[in-house]
């Protein structure tokens, strides 16, 4: 397959050897996601950011995270990542599927890190997502010739490591110490100074280790927040669950369509989700935290029913995990409101990049580690608390695992299909394997969830506060 025309008459035009890398394939023979390919062999790629002055070019490695305010002191300026729709143009003025790591094609200031000048070859993002430039140095610094050869990015490697969740609140109470105002109290509840449980979440928790609650018991807890029991009507009404005849109340909403496990799970969930403010910030792409909440629920639900009867986790946990699953980002937003704004824009120059790796990298401490440490402090259950906490590390696999699993397989299932924010990377056979979930039953999963989004967004439109 021939390179994008721009890219190939630079490079000859330049008198550059280079020969081509075709991406691999996985186990069922499809071009490996880009973003995986990309960040598995370390390959040169490039980042438009702009400002009020115009753009310039980063190219960094993609194992890397590119460090924003590193680019800002080196420019003297207030750069940040270039629009998605502004890029997508970029890319079809030059006939490509991504920016090349090549700055003289479109005569952009450039800055490189230092770091890629130290390897003899380079594989560089081409502008193909079906191959990649295969280069060597002297010919790599003949293309850069008047770019900035700088220090403006930081391995990823390290960021991604996740310490033991025993040092969680020692990371929290860092953060809290380097980047707020707050005071460190006796307590790590009174430290993060976050409003309190809600009555009716502390009752519908008290209700949940009740062995006796009934369905009249849990109707009446939800019914004492008409606003909750509202929400709660509204989502068992939804078209997503073509229900027959009108759903009127709670206990229709328990009997006749949801049952009373999810119910009971939902309108915690969703009493949970009310105590935070939404921030009114958040990274270019980022779905709502409904939205999101509502998408990753669905998705769980259709994978623990994909999962053998004998194997599947229980129903409400997952259920209620997914809903929860980006509490943290609540937090977040919360506690380090200064810092905040600046994690966003970092997001957006990392679109290869988990989020984890940047809040470690500004902050110390990543929303997992808060989401689950406030859960815990809430007496939540253990699977909640372990499947926020470890939602992201495929690795783990101490006791409740199969709900942090979920989680991470649907989020990347959705992000695949180009949902949600973040790269597109490939989920290990070990995890589909330890879920006792066949690929292909998840698959169909996801591509149910896509087909139904209108009816998820309108159970997400009355969540959302107005």
């Amino acid at each position: 397959m021939p390179l994008p025309t721009s890219v190939e008459s630079l490079l000859n035009s330049q008198n550059i050897h280079y020969d081509l890398a075709t991406a691999p394939v996985d186990a069922n023979n499809q071009p490996l996601w880009h973003d995986q390919h990309l960040r598995n062999v370390g390959a040169a790629k490039a980042v438009l950011l702009e400002d009020e002055k115009g753009r310039i070019l980063a190219v960094i490695s993609a194992d890397t995270l590119l460090d924003l305010n590193a680019v800002n002191r080196q420019m003297d300026r207030e750069l940040r990542a270039t629009n998605q729709d502004a890029v997508r143009q970029f890319c079809d003025t030059y006939s490509l599927q991504s920016v090349p790591a090549l700055p003289k094609l479109a005569g952009l200031p450039t800055l490189v890190d230092k770091q890629l000048l130290r390897r003899e070859s380079l594989l560089l993002d081409s502008g193909d997502d079906a191959q990649l430039l295969h280069i060597n140095r002297d010919d790599f610094q003949q293309v850069l010739e008047d770019a900035i050869i700088c220090d403006i990015a930081t391995p990823l490697d390290p960021l991604e490591v996740d310490i033991s969740a025993e040092r969680d609140e020692e990371q929290i109470l860092g953060a809290v110490r380097n980047f707020t105002q707050l005071r460190i109290r006796q307590r790590l509840e009174e430290t993060l100074e976050l409003p309190p449980l809600s009555e009716t979440a502390q009752r519908i928790i008290n209700l949940r280790v009740d062995p006796n609650a009934d369905i009249s018991d849990l109707a009446q807890v939800v019914e004492t927040d008409p606003s909750l029991a509202a929400q709660v009507v509204s989502w068992a009404a939804s078209p997503y669950y073509s229900a027959p005849g009108k759903i009127k109340s709670i206990h229709d909403a328990i009997v006749r369509v949801l049952g009373f496990d999810m119910v009971l799970n939902l309108a915690l969930g969703l009493a949970l989700g009310r105590s935070l403010s939404m921030p009114k910030d958040g990274p270019e792409g980022y779905l709502g935290y409904w939205q999101k909440s509502v998408y990753m629920a669905a998705t769980i639900e259709g994978l623990v029913t994909a999962i053998p009867r004998e194997q599947r986790p229980t129903f409400g946990m997952a259920y209620l995990s997914g809903l929860l699953h980006n509490f943290g980002f609540l937090i977040l937003a919360e506690l380090f409101p200064p810092y905040f704004s600046q994690y966003c824009r970092m997001t957006e120059a990392n679109p290869h990049s988990t989020h984890q790796p940047i809040e470690r990298h500004l902050l110390g401490v990543t929303r997992e580690q808060l989401a689950s440490t406030l859960m815990s402090l809430w007496s939540m259950p253990d699977e909640v608390v372990v499947a926020l906490r470890h939602q992201n590390n495929p690795r783990y696999q101490g006791e409740h695992h199969q709900y942090a699993k979920l989680i991470y397989v649907a989020e990347r299932l959705l992000l695949q299909q180009g949902v949600g924010l973040g790269p597109k990377l490939e989920i290990p056979a070990s995890v589909f394997a330890d879920l006792h979930l066949d690929p292909d039953k998840a698959q169909a999963t996801v591509t149910n969830v896509m087909e139904s989004l209108d009816d998820l967004d309108h159970i997400a439109l009355q969540l959302s506060p107005r």
